[in-house]
């Protein structure tokens, strides 16, 4: 009776070890099986994300060409990595974050495109694994054909670290068991910097130059609309720039305008001759005001004719 037992319980005994063997194995491939990626965009228009270090930088740098992206349908976001709460000489903290973020918000509405503020204070942002991770699922949630941002050599450690986090971003956005909770993407994007003056360690080199004559105004509205970066004078403004007497804030509103339409046509003057090479002898010429970008090695490398499908601004005025 005793041996008609024994292969009794060893059987149990295998059949209990088969099963856990079987959940382990089942657990093992569920855990290593790959992530879905994020799907392609199926209205045949491009997706692009810009990261500027405050809510006002992304403005300046790409309002031009975000204008021209959204008149062809195509889809701009632009993100501020901080919320810009000490940006201002006369007020701080939630006050100032929550203007900020509505004079951005108008700016979107004026060039037809989406924005969002990160909630991060200003002067603190660290190129932390924890905002790596933060840019990637922003990026992969757009599902950007295209990445926008600051070099990392510039005056602004809010600047230089927006643009590392950027970089950061580059490949990683692929990488399938990184924050695999938002599907990763299949294609790497274009990864571009924004046009600076900085010369050391390297200076800014571009690979494309737009114009933006036809969206001047827009943009123009947009840099009046950060009212308290521009007309006020951010930080180191003072209450005598915009003063409570109309006169003298429409004067002030007009003064702005021309200093910020200097810039911009000083972009199209110093980068001419590639103004020339994209849109031709006559018109490279006539082109008053211009965004320029450069292209980092850490996304794909599109070639010329690429760069114009991206940018298909070339063959119209």
């Amino acid at each position: 009776m005793e041996n008609q037992r024994i292969p009794t319980l060893m059987s149990v005994k295998t059949l209990l070890l088969s099963t856990v063997w079987m959940v382990i194995v089942g657990t093992a491939d569920a855990a290593l099986r790959k992530p879905a990626p994020a799907p392609i965009s199926e209205d045949g228009k491009l997706r692009i994300i810009c990261f500027g270090a405050h809510p006002d930088d992304n403005e300046f740098q790409a309002g031009g060409v975000a204008a021209l992206w959204a008149a062809q349908g195509h889809h701009v976001k632009f993100v501020a990595a901080t919320n810009g709460d000490i940006g201002h000489w006369g007020i701080a903290g939630g006050p100032l974050a929550q203007r900020r973020t509505a004079e951005v918000e108008r700016c979107a509405e004026l060039l037809g495109i989406e924005t969002e503020v990160l909630d991060i204070h200003d002067g603190e942002i660290m190129p932390t694994l924890e905002n790596r991770r933060k840019f990637v699922k922003v990026i992969r949630q757009w599902r950007a054909d295209i990445v926008m941002s600051h070099r990392p050599n510039d005056y602004h450690p809010d600047h230089r670290y927006t643009s590392i986090l950027m970089q950061d971003a580059g490949y990683m956005v692929t990488v399938p068991f990184f924050c695999p909770d938002v599907p990763y993407l299949d294609k790497n994007p274009v990864f571009l910097y924004y046009q600076d003056r900085f010369q050391k360690p390297n200076p800014f080199d571009p690979d494309i130059v737009v114009g933006i004559d036809r969206v001047i105004d827009k943009k123009l509205d947009a840099v009046v609309a950060l009212a308290s970066q521009t007309l006020e004078g951010g930080c180191n403004g003072s209450e005598r720039l915009y003063p409570d007497d109309a006169d003298k804030q429409s004067k002030r509103e007009q003064t702005v305008r021309e200093r910020f339409g200097g810039r911009f046509s000083g972009t199209a003057d110093r980068f001419r001759k590639d103004l020339i090479e994209w849109y031709g002898s006559e018109r490279g010429k006539q082109i008053q005001y211009a965004e320029a970008f450069e292209i980092c090695e850490y996304g794909r490398r599109p070639s010329k004719e690429e760069l114009k499908q991206l940018f298909p601004f070339f063959s119209s005025r």
